[in-house]
């Protein structure tokens, strides 16, 4: 006997997507910079985060010649309930990767680039040595270029972060995400407490590298739990803290709780700022590298400010 399908049932989204409200616009483009910078990611055979987390500012950041670069492959051995970058065992590293991303600079002329991975917990090192590399190779053809760098946690990896330390990175990043509560559900591959420690071991290593993190917001978090997380990071010294809208990339990932508007954005960035961070960007688009350039002049004369 046949058994009777439901299509209805079997294609029911697991956590349907709300819609966007009138705030949250991607800017288009169609400008020759933008296919310029799409030409020289793709004859070298790059992996940009842009593309692989379906990042909304694209097209903005590419018609300025900005890409943010995601080395060692365009796959995860995490598997995060918020990300679109795919998951899975990755393949072997490309030694040849730190010249291209330190050609693809140049070629770009970038005055400030953001250099980020996937997670490699297969690597002994999580990919340090490879970040060590790439962040060396770029800047020996790019002596004028900042570089800021976006670390996975190296989560049970020693002290292997320090690898890239040595490379003396001008910025170095790692998202918070989301508040402790919610870690199991939406990081479940990470740790809250050892992502603190990771930031603030760099700024105890390095006082002159500035340190940043990221937060996203409407994923059920309480008003009360971000102002915590602002806290920690306080007391971790990091200096600066991006804030933005969570966009559910598909009805298979973490469900959206809600939107929060401008107004709202504006008020976290106002009680960050009072507690401390030497620079604050939050908004319904912010990510942790877009206007990079831009943050890291204001992050230097913010410093100059107060000394």
């Amino acid at each position: 006997m046949t058994k009777t399908r439901h299509p209805e049932k079997q294609n029911k989204p697991v956590n349907p997507i709300k819609k966007k409200p009138e705030w949250i616009r991607s800017k288009l483009s169609n400008s020759k910079e933008f296919f310029l910078t799409k030409t020289i990611v793709n004859k070298n055979n790059l992996v940009t985060v842009c593309q692989e987390a379906n990042c909304p500012n694209i097209t903005e950041c590419w018609s300025k010649r900005h890409a943010t670069f995601m080395i060692m492959g365009d796959t995860c051995t995490r598997a995060c309930a918020f990300c679109d970058v795919k998951t899975g065992k990755p393949g072997k590293l490309d030694s040849l990767e730190p010249i291209k991303i330190a050609q693809a600079v140049q070629k770009l002329n970038l005055k400030h680039v953001v250099i980020t991975s996937v997670d490699r917990d297969d690597l002994d090192d999580g990919g340090s040595n490879h970040f060590f590399e790439v962040i060396n190779q770029t800047r020996k053809i790019n002596s004028k270029t900042t570089i800021e760098v976006l670390t996975p946690d190296f989560l049970r990896k020693g002290d292997a972060y320090k690898k890239v330390l040595e490379a003396n990175p001008d910025v170095f990043n790692h998202n918070i995400e989301t508040v402790p509560r919610l870690y199991l559900k939406v990081r479940p591959g990470s740790r809250y407490f050892s992502s603190l420690e990771l930031l603030k071991n760099v700024k105890k290593i390095n006082k002159k590298i500035f340190t940043k993190s990221g937060l996203m917001v409407g994923l059920g978090e309480t008003r009360d739990e971000i102002l915590q997380v602002m806290d920690d990071l306080i007391s971790a010294d990091v200096d600066f803290l991006t804030i933005g809208q969570y966009l559910q990339p598909s009805v298979r990932h973490f469900p959206l709780d809600r939107y929060y508007n401008p107004e709202e954005f504006d008020e976290l960035s106002s009680i960050a700022k009072a507690k401390g961070f030497l620079l604050v960007s939050s908004s319904p688009l912010t990510r942790s590298s877009y206007h990079a350039d831009e943050d890291f002049a204001k992050l230097q004369q913010n410093r100059l400010n107060t000394h």
